[in-house]
């Protein structure tokens, strides 16, 4: 039992990425071009993060990073990314969303009472 709730965020995080990335193909198949849909995934990266934590957030994060690489920067259907500028966007995408999902993992937890383990000079 104690498995299934251990790969609950492991593969909600995988899901939701793979919908996502289906989505995304699907937007860049029918309008084309360059739109820099990469970032399309930090919505759902960020719902992960709230819910499950950072690092099922991080693991989303890298997973994004591999489907975009390998769906929507030319040539599609290969991890291969001709175009140097997209390789910085890709970059600019994974720091930020390893960056946001730590930062809003963190903003989320219940405050800690400091008090109890500092206490105050004097007292």
């Amino acid at each position: 039992m104690w498995v299934l709730k251990r790969a609950e965020p492991v593969a909600v995080a995988v899901a939701l990425t793979a919908v996502v990335t289906a989505v995304l193909w699907f937007v860049r198949q029918t309008v084309g071009g360059e739109q820099h849909l990469v970032f399309f995934y930090l919505l759902p990266m960020a719902l992960v993060a709230v819910l499950y934590g950072s690092v099922p957030a991080m693991l989303c994060a890298a997973v994004a990073t591999l489907c975009a690489a390998y769906f929507l920067y030319d040539p599609v259907y290969s991890f291969y990314v001709a175009d140097p500028l997209d390789w910085g966007e890709l970059i600019c995408f994974a720091g930020l969303a390893l960056f946001g999902a730590k930062c809003t993992a963190d903003l989320l937890q219940p405050t800690r009472d400091l008090s109890r383990r500092h206490p105050e000079p004097g007292a």
